[in-house]
């Protein structure tokens, strides 16, 4: 377990839920600062944002592979240019934003996309950094993020085993200390069936990490799976209204499942606990519901027990029902009256 600017991650604190915004400002700031209030007021932990513009992202080309051409994507018929341009955040928010969120008590980080992006956000001395999925094979962007001695958090889309480790063996040469590793499918919208949260477990184990969810699937199921299967953070794209449109918003969540993301990971974890068996300390005042053996007719004494005079019956204050085959044929020590829970000294 580590703290990211003063809240703990790890297996015994609630889930680590971040924010991320994205294009979902819709090209206001005055919408950036209302989705910031709204996750708060929801009890988002982090707020994130992504740090680039759309020239350091890619080549203004209308054509070829710079143009989507993808039926089944949000963005098919747009230039990655002009997707960029209108979802990038600009440079100059960045201050009102961070401050924003501080006021109401998150923390407030973002995604640098190049060397540029991080030297711009160590100004504001975010307490980490997250790398994308897509930038998660840039393995000098990751030295460059890790030199900044704050906890790192790299998404894994699209990468195989060997490129997680080579990303990890990248942040950890470059003195990153804290690390966390987020299973991440990338499609926009991801499909459950292609989360793969068995995943989380066996990537904790064989990289020695804290290991997350960054989740594009509709919903909060995925989250609530994830964190019983270990995950310590949770990653979604929000919005204000899906209905209001933006690059992300058919896939982010509205300040309403931001709540009750925050609350059901949050017992989803408490649920987990440990192997155990038989009553916890709250359950032993329900022992008494259990069947037991019970006199239920009047008996004199010297009268032989049978399944007739004693039965299981509620509450739990006598013998345990397995006993009644030890019972039957016995003789009663003194006369009992109906009502009296067994046990052995009513024997003779």
């Amino acid at each position: 377990m580590f703290e990211i600017g003063g809240r703990p991650v790890g297996l015994h604190a609630a889930p680590f839920f971040i924010a991320e915004m994205s294009g979902n400002h819709n090209g206001s700031l005055d919408r950036a600062l209302e989705i910031v209030d709204a996750i708060a007021d929801a009890g988002a932990h982090a707020l994130k944002i992504q740090t680039y513009t759309a020239d350091t992202m890619t080549l203004n080309i209308p054509h070829g592979e710079f143009l989507i051409q993808d039926e089944k994507s949000l963005w098919n018929g747009r230039t990655l240019y002009d997707l960029y341009e209108e979802a990038h955040t600009p440079w100059a928010w960045h201050g009102p934003i961070f401050e924003r969120a501080k006021q109401r008590g998150m923390l407030a980080f973002s995604t640098p996309f190049d060397k540029t992006a991080v030297d711009f956000l160590a100004s504001f001395d975010v307490p980490c950094y997250k790398v994308a999925s897509f930038e998660n094979i840039d393995l000098p962007l990751i030295r460059k993020v890790a030199s900044m001695g704050k906890p790192m958090i790299i998404s894994t889309g699209l990468a195989s085993l060997v490129e997680i480790a080579e990303a990890v063996d990248a942040a950890r040469g470059a003195g990153c200390k804290d690390l966390i590793i987020l299973k991440c499918t990338s499609t926009y919208p991801a499909s459950p069936a292609d989360s793969n949260l068995r995943t989380i477990p066996y990537m904790r184990e064989v990289l020695g990490v804290e290991v997350g969810l960054s989740d594009h699937t509709l919903g909060i199921g995925c989250a609530v799976a994830a964190v019983a299967m270990g995950a310590t953070v949770i990653e979604k794209h929000v919005t204000l209204r899906r209905e209001d449109g933006g690059v992300d918003s058919a896939f982010s969540l509205e300040p309403h499942e931001v709540r009750l993301l925050v609350d059901e990971t949050e017992r989803a974890r408490q649920a987990m606990g440990i192997v155990r068996f038989g009553a916890t300390e709250r359950e032993r005042e329900s022992l008494v519901f259990r069947r037991s053996l019970y006199v239920v007719r009047d008996i004199a004494a010297g009268e032989v027990f049978t399944s007739d005079n004693v039965r299981a019956i509620r509450p739990g204050l006598g013998l345990p029902p397995k006993h009644q085959e030890h019972i039957t044929g016995r003789r009663a020590a003194h006369d009992i009256k109906r009502g009296t829970p067994m046990s052995w000294e009513l024997l003779a």
